[in-house]
């Protein structure tokens, strides 16, 4: 059994003491190279091969599922990883001592991707069904703008859930999460990688979901979400903007399920209204 932390003022104060720690330059490059395909892929006019509602969507649905998850891979090193970076430099500098701590590290960013990896393929078995569901009700095949409005609903209401505010908590600590949770060896760090996962996912699930609503290589999104999900977890005012962002998200989906004429072409390079995204 473990023993507590202690306060987290306490924890950040012994922190303040000790050298900051670094991000591997790895890592630094692994988003980098994210955000340059990202910028490549949407300025050469091949994002519909990495969108899971566009060309990709033609294909056989393992080779739709195979393309889209080397996607999902580099689009969450561009959107989640930055928000990760103080719990990796944490966790580079505490396993530096360890037999072999660069197959420790690897494990422990293993863990990380993995719960990604299993969220990203549970949406896109989802969306596959949500296609399905649409070709079967006229309805929603020419009123696509309706589930994008409800990605953006759920979005907004789970800023104000007492889980959004657990996995933000954890995610804003990791020193003292590390404290309590650093064992040696590559499961230990398996575990605690996946932990860290898993409460990261906790805290950013529902805003993904709007990247599944509008196409996951749609720049225009992409960007301010990474932002927003950045600023959340590390930025100072961060726990105080988590409400106000819920609402705004709010607010925009009753306007996107009310009347989607007013977006620009944002969706995969369709007009809001005129154009089924879906399809």
């Amino acid at each position: 059994m473990t023993a507590p932390v202690g306060s987290v003022a306490g924890q950040r104060s012994a922190t303040s003491r000790a050298p900051r720690a670094r991000a591997p330059r790895a890592a630094i490059a692994l988003i980098a190279v994210a955000w340059t395909v990202a910028l490549v892929v949407e300025f050469t006019g091949h994002g519909s091969w990495i969108h899971q509602h566009g060309a990709a969507a033609a294909l056989p649905v393992l080779a739709s599922a195979g393309l889209f998850l080397v996607a999902w891979q580099l689009h969450v090193a561009a959107m989640m990883l930055p928000s990760s970076l103080p719990m990796i430099a944490l966790f580079t500098r505490a396993s530096s001592g360890q037999p072999h701590p660069r197959r420790v590290q690897l494990v422990f960013l293993g863990g990380y991707a993995a719960v990604w990896t299993l969220f990203g393929l549970a949406a896109f078995l989802g969306d596959v069904v949500l296609h399905w569901l649409v070709e079967r009700a006229p309805g929603l095949a020419t009123r696509p703008h309706l589930i994008v409005g409800a990605a953006f609903l759920v979005a907004g209401a789970f800023q104000f859930s007492p889980l959004k505010d657990r996995c933000l908590q954890e995610c804003r600590h990791p020193a003292a999460v590390l404290h309590q949770h650093y064992r040696r060896g590559t499961q230990a760090a398996f575990a605690l990688g996946w932990r860290h996962g898993a409460f990261c996912l906790g805290c950013c699930w529902a805003l993904m979901l709007v990247m599944f609503a509008v196409g996951i290589a749609n720049l225009a999104f992409m960007a301010p979400l990474a932002l927003l999900m950045l600023h959340e977890k590390v930025g100072a005012a961060g726990a105080r903007t988590v409400r106000p962002i819920g609402a705004a998200l709010l607010v925009v989906g009753v306007l996107i399920a009310a009347d989607p004429t007013w977006l620009p072409t944002w969706f995969d390079g369709h007009a809001g209204a005129g154009h089924d995204h879906l399809d």
